[in-house]
């Protein structure tokens, strides 16, 4: 339907929903439910260089509108990534896909993503600025300008396809992150990922959560996600994918008027592993309620 499209750092996609990272796994597992070729494409689960087991059990807190998750970037490893789930995803996808790329040094990024960007089926590199930089006293490369900005130059040195940075909310001040990377050459940027979090078993009197702390995501954040995609988007010029606690084809609508390009579906995919196609078929209604024409004219379009 073309008045959903839009179109995203040069590909043009049939519609703005996107599944988040961490959400989806590699994909093919929601082909089993129903054709995911009907999304606008979908980020895949985050990606290392080395293959990574997570963090200890238990991993998952639920929480009031939301949830708290402290999984560790579980994930095999980009050579099998490329190797395995790449070649199971070609089964049953044909767009392309949004590759989520996440490091503990410069290096790592620039090697992960290099290795990526040869791959036919990636559109667009997720970079996601939000671990740990273990070579620089444990500040994450998210919470830095000027960290963020060398991530930044050393995956566009080495790569040809869009860059898209994925920022952390849990900073004082996300446009001045944004405008770095901006400056550094993103092509766009994801935002925004999890806020810290923290529940107690009243029972044990400890932490639900082996490892303490985790990201919060879910229905709760959606404020402050629609708050900082209209902080960022007035102040750079690269298209923003907007996410955090999206549930519906409003909080799409909302997001899009706040001034993302397009909106990545997170934590709702594991409440209703068809929220994504729920929403989509819901998008034309919701439009023809609020007199909307075409998705792309709406874009940052808060009066």
């Amino acid at each position: 339907m073309e008045r959903l499209k839009v179109n995203l750092c040069g590909i043009e996609m049939d519609n703005p929903v996107i599944p988040a990272s961490g959400t989806f796994g590699y994909g093919y597992e929601f082909a089993e439910l129903y054709d995911i070729n009907m999304l606008g494409t979908f980020s895949f689960k985050g990606t290392t260089k080395e293959p990574r087991f997570g963090n200890p059990t238990p991993r998952i807190a639920e929480c009031t509108a939301g949830m708290i998750n402290a999984v560790g970037l579980q994930n095999p490893g980009v050579e099998k990534v490329i190797g395995e789930e790449l070649p199971k995803l070609a089964k049953c996808f044909n767009k392309k896909v949004m590759a989520n790329v996440s490091g503990f040094s410069v290096e790592d990024y620039a090697y992960t993503c290099e290795k990526l960007d040869k791959c036919d089926q990636v559109g667009w590199l997720e970079v996601n600025i939000s671990c740990p930089n273990v070579h620089g006293g444990g500040m994450s490369f998210g919470t830095s300008p000027e960290a963020a900005a060398t991530i930044v130059k050393a995956v566009k040195a080495v790569t040809t396809k869009p860059v898209i940075v994925k920022l952390s909310p849990n900073v004082t001040d996300i446009v001045s992150i944004a405008k770095a990377c901006e400056e550094a050459g993103a092509d766009g940027l994801s935002l925004i990922n999890t806020l810290m979090g923290m529940r107690i078993d009243l029972k044990t009197r400890k932490p639900v959560i082996a490892n303490k702390m985790g990201g919060f995501s879910g229905p709760a954040i959606f404020p402050v996600a629609v708050k900082m995609v209209y902080q960022v988007a007035r102040a750079v010029k690269i298209p923003i994918v907007g996410m955090g606690g999206v549930s519906c084809a409003e909080d799409v609508i909302e997001l899009m008027l706040a001034g993302a390009t397009a909106v990545q579906v997170g934590a709702a995919n594991l409440v209703d592993p068809y929220i994504c196609r729920d929403i989509i078929n819901d998008l034309p209604r919701v439009m023809d309620k609020y007199g909307i024409n075409s998705l792309s004219e709406i874009i940052g379009g808060v009066k």
